[in-house]
């Protein structure tokens, strides 16, 4: 069961499902977030005609479903198949799949601290949940480091075991933005110039997560290139740093261009 879920999901969800029973009227599922059965009725599976169930679903097949109506008094959930929408579909088992990583990282933090599962959460989970989202806050700490937990009011040794979590078992994707520099000095130094230039470039960024790579194509062109979390980080970061680079060329006496590859 995830952490903190209601002990019912409401009208109007949308809810993980797994099938335990097809019959010729529906199919009785369970509701991985709540430890709930539920039905599916026949009507609700398909808008089209529906000659066998089966076609459309099976025992042990995971879906998505919408909660149509809660009677905690009987125990009954009706839910629909038919009324989820593709994005909704696609949306729902992403933020589910987050949510199961993120269930594993708060018990791989409370292994590492040895504490119980439950006062990471009250103490940590919680908190990130609210500001972050619970995944999210992993990511954020990883990106940012246990300083962005603690300024929210996570105990610092809890916080630094989630970012050791996080290392361990998180892979950040990464975006690439690459281009290429035209740098041209004829003075005696003009090499000199142009290293500095990228190296200056280099340390005036503050980087965090992104990343720089320079390296000769063959002179007197250069290539630059930016790996960060997002295309927008990653499209301003090479902005920058091209235009510094060939801003510290001109200055010292020669020129220089920059183009971003497509």
């Amino acid at each position: 069961m995830a952490l903190r879920k209601p002990e019912w999901p409401e009208t109007g969800d949308l809810v993980m499902a797994t099938v335990e029973t097809v019959t010729d009227f529906g199919a009785y599922v369970k509701l991985d977030e709540y430890n709930k059965r539920g039905l599916l009725h026949r009507s609700e599976i398909s808008s089209s005609w529906i000659r066998n169930i089966r076609d459309f679903v099976r025992e042990g097949q995971k879906l998505v479903l919408k909660v149509l109506r809660v009677d905690p008094e009987k125990g009954h959930v009706d839910l629909s198949l038919r009324r989820v929408t593709k994005r909704e579909k696609i949306e729902k088992t992403m933020a589910w799949k987050k949510e199961r990583k993120a269930e594993a990282l708060i018990r791989g933090v409370a292994e590492k601290t040895g504490l119980p599962v439950q006062e990471i959460y009250d103490k940590a989970g919680t908190l990130m949940e609210n500001e972050y989202g619970l995944y999210e806050g992993f990511e954020k700490a990883l990106k940012e480091g246990a300083e962005s937990l603690t300024k929210i009011g996570i105990p610092e040794e809890i916080a630094k075991a989630i970012f050791d979590v996080g290392q361990e078992r998180i892979r950040v994707q990464m975006v690439r933005v690459k281009g290429t520099a035209e740098l041209r000095c004829m003075k005696p130094n003009g090499v000199k110039i142009i290293k500095e230039a990228f190296s200056n470039a280099k340390k005036s960024e503050k980087l965090g997560s992104t990343k720089l790579r320079f390296y000769v194509i063959a002179a007197p062109k250069y290539s630059i290139e930016v790996l960060a979390e997002d295309y927008k980080r990653a499209e301003e970061t090479f902005q920058r740093v091209a235009e510094n680079i060939v801003s510290s060329v001109a200055k010292a006496g020669g020129q220089g261009s920059f183009k971003r590859e497509k």
